[in-house]
């Protein structure tokens, strides 16, 4: 599979099967996370995965991370605000988006979750000050499953055009695809 095939197959997925993941499937995962390119090259990240069914629980009691519990593997991914005060967001947000596309290629499905008190999340997994909890992400082998408020959601609120979210040169001045510049 190639990058853009892993671009168009990733969506979220909030049920998962009762298999656990292979260590090795994890390791490729965190290890595109660990080659994602930082500012200054300070990599302001750490990752903790968390298997034990207690602490994944303790995670869940966010209003939408209720799903939590019944994947086998949670990741949260923190910054290091003291490493990298300015970048350290966008840093970490490039390492979870190779995490996300690996995870496709290895047929798993994830999800990312920000309902979470940062406090919590803190204390239950020992995180130190310095580092902000900015997203914690569900993996695991998809369910079959009907989810009707996923599908009516995406009915309702299908994705922007290109020509929605992308300007050419300024704001406001579009960006020509093939498809409005051939004849």
């Amino acid at each position: 599979m190639d990058v853009f095939e892993a671009v168009q197959q990733r969506k979220s997925i909030r049920s998962y099967q009762d298999k656990p993941i292979a260590h090795e499937t994890l390791e490729r995962i965190l290890e595109a996370a660990r080659l994602s390119p930082s500012a200054v090259n300070r990599q302001p990240w750490h990752f903790i995965v968390v298997t034990e069914k207690a602490k994944r629980k303790a995670l869940s009691r966010g209003a939408f991370a209720k799903f939590l519990t019944q994947a086998p593997v949670v990741i949260v991914a923190c910054g290091d605000k003291k490493a990298s005060p300015d970048w350290y967001a966008v840093d970490t947000s490039l390492a979870v988006e190779n995490m996300l596309l690996t995870a496709v290629n290895e047929a798993l499905g994830t999800c990312c979750v920000g309902s979470f008190n940062d406090a919590d999340v803190k204390m239950v997994l020992n995180i130190p000050n310095n580092f902000e909890v900015l997203v914690m992400i569900a993996v695991g082998y998809p369910k079959e499953k009907v989810d009707i408020s996923t599908k009516l959601l995406r009915m309702v609120r299908k994705r922007k055009n290109l020509s929605e979210v992308v300007s050419e040169e300024e704001f406001g001045k579009p960006f020509l695809t093939q498809r409005n510049t051939q004849p």
